[in-house]
This record gives structure tokens, sequence and C-alpha cells, in this order.
């Protein structure tokens, strides 16, 4: 088994689509429609599948009472600081980076979906996989 993508419930498609479009998420295909709503299908350049879908109700609210949207999404960047100049250079301001161990090359941040839905990007260290394994519990 894998994850295969995550939902978001969003209150205004186009901001939203503007917003992830922006960060440098790429519309894979939508489904007008549907019980949730109209969804659509994200992913980023250097992903083969999609990894984030909008899910928009034109018809409710974004989130219903006692719902909730998400925590929190995590997207892996290769250079933190041209990340962060690209993202400003289209207006999506971050917080500072800071380094969960205190290393110059291991650096989260995070920015904020129109929604609210928190974004952390993370810089690896060198020699990282390419996602979290057990050996960062080890």
């Amino acid at each position: 088994m894998r994850t295969l993508h995550v939902g978001l419930r969003v209150a205004d498609l186009d901001r939203s689509l503007a917003f992830y479009t922006a960060v440098g998420y790429e519309i894979v295909g939508s489904v007008p429609g549907t019980g949730l709503g109209h969804l659509t299908m994200l992913k980023l350049p250097d992903d083969e599948f999609v990894s984030v879908e909008l899910v928009h109700d034109p018809h409710g609210t974004a989130v219903a009472d006692g719902e909730t949207r998400l925590s929190h999404l995590v997207i892996h960047v290769d250079a933190m600081d041209d990340t962060l100049r690209e993202l400003a250079a289209r207006g999506i301001e971050a917080e500072a980076p800071t380094s969960p161990d205190g290393s110059v090359d291991f650096r989260t941040t995070w920015i904020v979906d129109p929604d609210g839905t928190r974004i952390e990007l993370v810089q690896w260290p060198a020699g990282h996989a390419d996602g979290m394994t057990a050996a960062d519990w080890a």
C-alpha cells in the first residue's frame, strides 16, 4: 500500500488554483459535479503522480461544521533559498527557514494557502532519501 494523494476542501477554486500553480503545482485534470463537488488533481513537476486533490463545492461551504481541512502538506525542495526567491517573486511569503537538527543543509519553513492550510517546505541534507524512512528515527 502507499498514499495516493491528499484532498483539500477549498472555498474559492480559482483563488486556490492561482496559489497552488504559483507554488509550482501543475493541473493534471478535473472531475466536475461529483458528490463532493468539483475535483481538481494537481502534481509537482518532478512527481510522476497526482499528490493533491482540490475539492470545491460551489453550493456549500469550504468546511462544514465539525469537519477539518487538513493539518498540513509537506513539499520537498532542492534548494531552500532558490525556492523562497521564486515564491516571493510570485507573491508567496514564507516564514524564515529553520533547521530541525541545527545543520546548514537540513532546513524547513512554512507557507500558507488562501484557505489557511499550512504547507511545510523541506530541504533534506545531502544524501538523505527522497522521503522520510525509519532511518530518520534510528
